[in-house]
């Protein structure tokens, strides 16, 4: 397995517990909006590994702005990372699956490229446009024998998601998710795991909300009266 390092928290507690495993890791560092690098990683991966059978693109940045206050060096910056980052990996790898007719890709979207929610400018634009790229890309590689699909998580309890939370985001949240809680990284492995399967292999151009309904929800009230 490789792992491109892109100066994430944890990084080496993810080594250690593949190793564990008894799971090959190879650590790349690569910066996912230059096309050297994205060859680059794809190159170095097939040198380690023989090839790329599956690319996972979760490489992203948030922007907390809104509207009106959204600057552009912010606005480019999360666009460069989310869907740059994307395309550019995605391409690099798509060209090695191509040997072999055989492949899989998984775009990290969002819940937020679907549903507007207060200062997600640029992020909701930017997974909206991953959502969409991973159509185009499953429509034109599926001859090829490469399947491509979004995984769009909803609300989930990370280190990143904890601090960025106030209390009142958390209970807004929770009261707005049919699950009432938010996801788990676990959780969102597990639909990893399975788009990657051979389970998924009739699967393409398909976005996976794993929001615990959030998606699915409309207004919420207890009274019933007509």
């Amino acid at each position: 397995m490789a792992i491109v390092d892109i100066d994430v928290d944890g990084l080496e507690e993810t080594h250690s517990m593949l190793r564990s495993e008894s799971i090959v890791v190879e650590s790349i560092t690569a910066n996912v909006t230059n096309p050297d690098d994205a060859e680059q990683l794809v190159s170095k991966t097939v040198q380690a590994f023989g090839g790329v059978d599956i690319l996972v693109n979760v490489a992203g940045i948030d922007g907390l702005e809104t509207f009106l206050d959204a600057t552009p060096k912010v606005f480019q910056e999360v666009l460069n990372v989310n869907v740059m980052g994307t395309f550019l990996c995605s391409q690099a790898a798509a060209k090695e699956m191509i040997k072999k007719k055989v492949g899989r890709i998984i775009n990290y979207a969002s819940i937020s490229g679907q549903r507007a929610g207060w200062g997600r400018t640029a992020y909701g634009a930017a997974k909206a446009a991953v959502i969409h790229m991973t159509r185009q890309m499953a429509v034109e590689l599926a001859e090829h024998g490469i399947t491509v699909n979004a995984i769009s998580p909803g609300p989930v309890a990370t280190p990143s998601a904890q601090k960025a939370h106030t209390s009142g985001t958390k209970k807004a949240y929770q009261q707005t998710i049919p699950l009432l809680r938010f996801g788990t990284v676990e959780e969102m492995s597990h639909a990893t795991l399975f788009l990657a399967s051979d389970d998924a292999t009739y699967i393409t151009g398909h976005n996976l909300n794993v929001d615990g309904g959030f998606m699915a929800m409309g207004i919420k009230f207890d009274d019933f009266d007509e």
